[in-house]
């Protein structure tokens, strides 16, 4: 079947607008952050209901094409977008509606995390998102999602109250602790394996004093540094999460990147004296996290070719962080380097079995980001990541996951429990973010 064959069936269950094979909405939602994509879908479904995801899985099922979902579009291999199949686009589908009595709020499975800041922000409160602004929340919130408040509120995952699911059938259900939990228990931190989610229910937190900022020291300095950041992570209370990396200076100098974030009460300077004297430091106290944020999505921007690799460290031990010095030292790519992110305090304290997400002990997830102008530095990716596999567990992130990772490296022990819940929601494997088996 042709693009113009699949559209017209679509087309007869859908406004026509809303149906595309080509032009501006087409190519905005063929374009996605990692510009070394080049799946074209068949087909791209504005999607502005829940109703209009219903008519869009039973077309494809009955079409027999490949379904994908786009939403913020950042997965950077590309699984937003069904090759040759039908990818709907939920960013029209972008609603945060507050309920700010109950710290509350239900939102739309294309809201980006900037969005949801921003609606719990209008109300005094705020939200456990990721470190990128422009990444779509419902896709962070169901495979983790890793962030600046996790030690305070946990993953993005963690802070879900409920969600409204569109099955491999059509059908619609609502899932929550008392309202079909097996599926529940999947969806937090699963990934987008089960369905369609057209909407979350999210726990907001009463905004705290925020104080964060990036400071940059010279790479020659890693070991000091970063034996510093260790001892700080040790005994971090829950309001501090230090997340950390080398990466490109202003100057594009590589440089030893270190970004705390406090939900409270914070000593900056104290901080920065355990740290030594840096090249540069821009900490403060921010009245607002949703502009902060666009900070570091101004770091990260589109348009990049892009390879990710994981690795989780237990901490910066005296073996590891040579090997991440020479790692990042040896890209090939000046865009290239290592974002670390900090896992401790609330989120390491929910028990495994509570949520699909597994790894629930003090670590660091290394991320180490190939990137370029039309060169995605994948040689030197997967370099570093051989580079620290004897120093690391053989545990991937869901929401960063590399080609080829076998499904218990993502989920360890709750693999088989994932593998039955699949089989019985969708077990035709219509949705497939991630390999279960």
């Amino acid at each position: 079947m042709n693009s113009e064959d699949a559209a017209r069936a679509l087309r007869a269950r859908l406004p026509a607008e809303q149906v595309h094979t080509s032009g501006p909405q087409y190519e905005s939602t063929a374009a996605v952050w990692n510009a070394a994509v080049a799946a074209r879908p068949a087909v791209v479904v504005e999607c502005r209901s829940t109703a209009d995801v219903q008519a869009s899985v039973r077309a494809a099922r009955e079409l027999g094409l490949p379904l994908s979902v786009r939403s913020g579009g950042h997965d950077w291999a590309g699984r937003a977008l069904a090759d040759g199949g039908i990818t709907l686009d939920l960013r029209p589908m972008n609603r945060v509606a507050v309920d700010a009595g109950r710290r509350a709020a239900v939102i739309g499975g294309g809201a980006r995390a900037n969005d949801v800041l921003a609606g719990a922000e209008a109300h005094g409160l705020t939200a456990a998102v990721g470190t990128i602004g422009t990444v779509g929340f419902a896709g962070l919130a169901l495979g983790g999602g890793y962030g600046p408040f996790l030690g305070k509120y946990g993953l993005a995952a963690d802070n879900l109250l409920g969600a409204e699911i569109v099955l491999a059938d059509g059908e619609v259900v609502l899932a929550n602790a008392s309202r079909l939990p097996d599926l529940w228990w999947a969806l937090r931190g699963g990934g987008g394996n089960f369905g369609v989610v057209t909407a979350l229910g999210v726990r907001l937190h009463e905004t705290p004093q925020i104080t964060t900022g990036p400071v940059w020291y010279p790479a020659s300095d890693s070991a000091r540094v970063f034996a510093a950041v260790a001892e700080i992570q040790a005994d971090a209370p829950d309001e501090l999460t230090v997340q950390s990396g080398i990466l490109a200076g202003a100057d594009g100098s590589l440089c030893v990147l270190v970004w705390p974030t406090w939900c409270g009460p914070a000593d900056p300077d104290g901080f920065l004296a355990r740290l030594g004297p840096p090249l540069a430091s821009q900490i403060e106290t921010v009245s607002s996290y949703a502009a902060e944020i666009a900070r570091r999505d101004a770091m990260f921007p589109d348009g990049r070719s892009v390879t990710i690799r994981t690795r989780s460290l237990r901490s910066f031990t005296p073996e590891a962080v040579p090997v991440l010095a020479s790692a990042a030292a040896a890209r090939t790519s000046p865009l290239s380097g290592l974002s670390i992110h900090h896992f401790h305090g609330l989120a390491s304290r929910v028990p495994v079995a509570e949520t699909a997400f597994p790894l629930r002990e003090d670590h660091l997830m290394v991320e180490i980001l190939g990137l370029g102008e039309g060169n995605d530095d994948r040689a030197w990716a997967d370099a570093a990541s051989a580079a620290l596999a004897p120093h690391a567990s053989p545990t991937a992130y869901a929401n960063l996951l590399g080609p080829d990772v076998p499904s218990a490296n993502v989920f360890g022990p709750n693999s088989g429990r994932l593998r039955d819940i699949k089989h019985r929601y969708d077990p035709d494997g219509v949705f497939r973010a991630i390999p279960l088996g």
